[in-house]
């Protein structure tokens, strides 16, 4: 299982939220590629970066903090946050997003977000599906739709999509572990996706289960700002 820590970026710096309340901020690190590079120094390699302005905005506004990270450092880099258009995406890979992540546009938009996947393959694009009792959310969580996640999900593996990651809202930033029944559901139903879990994890022990569980990778934010989970842990549970 892949081990995936977070960045999520408000005016540049490194944030976290609870349950993406905006008000809820709390400001860990004014410079994120110095975040990033303890993340490397650990011996990880992958980066989930969120651009909480873009998710708001409704396009992409942190795309020069990706640039740096991506220029900087050797982590691959998932990006998502205000991913609406062909130039968003654009811009997005250009400034060295190896994967992006669309959520709203997937739920507002899916005849554009299905030509993603046609266009760049199911490689590049990952499919966000965050939901509040497991009903869909969009707009960085503000909205909330009436699709169901599990059909959501796999209305789009019949359109290609291998990659999804998925957040229970309430739990996100609650640091009160993880979703394991929600997880265990979808991947019951469709055992072959690459479905990467996010929010609550809060202890090695969550990291475990949810590999014991099959996940393809597990995102991890707070609790290594909190210090719940050392970087060390977390190397030596992603080294062979």
């Amino acid at each position: 299982m892949r081990i995936i820590p977070a960045i999520d970026i408000i005016e540049g710096k490194c944030v976290r939220l609870s349950k993406g309340d905006y008000a809820t901020k709390k400001i860990y690190n004014e410079d994120p590629l110095e975040v990033a590079k303890q993340f490397e120094d650990a011996g990880l390699q992958y980066l989930h970066l969120v651009d909480l302005d873009g998710a708001k905005a409704k396009h992409i506004v942190n795309w020069k903090v990706l640039e740096k990270l991506a220029t900087k450092t050797h982590l691959k880099i998932d990006f998502g946050g205000g991913i609406k258009s062909d130039e968003d995406l654009k811009v997005a890979f250009e400034s060295g997003a190896k994967q992006i992540t669309g959520g709203s546009i997937a739920v507002k938009e899916p005849v554009k977000f299905t030509s993603w996947i046609m266009a760049y393959g199911a490689e590049k694009i990952i499919l966000g599906a965050d939901a509040m009792d497991s009903k869909i959310a969009v707009s960085g969580w503000q909205e909330e739709s009436d699709l169901e996640i599990e059909s959501f999900i796999e209305d789009y593996v019949t359109k290609g999509i291998e990659y999804v990651i998925s957040t229970d809202i309430s739990k996100d930033g609650m640091l009160e572990g993880s979703s394991f029944d929600l997880y265990e559901s979808i991947l019951k139903k469709l055992p072959e996706l690459k479905l990467i879990a996010s929010g609550g994890v809060s202890s090695i022990d969550d990291l475990v289960k949810l590999k014991e569980q099959g996940l393809e990778g597990a995102i991890v934010g707070k609790a290594i700002y909190e210090n719940r989970i050392s970087l060390k842990e977390l190397g030596e549970l992603t080294s062979p």
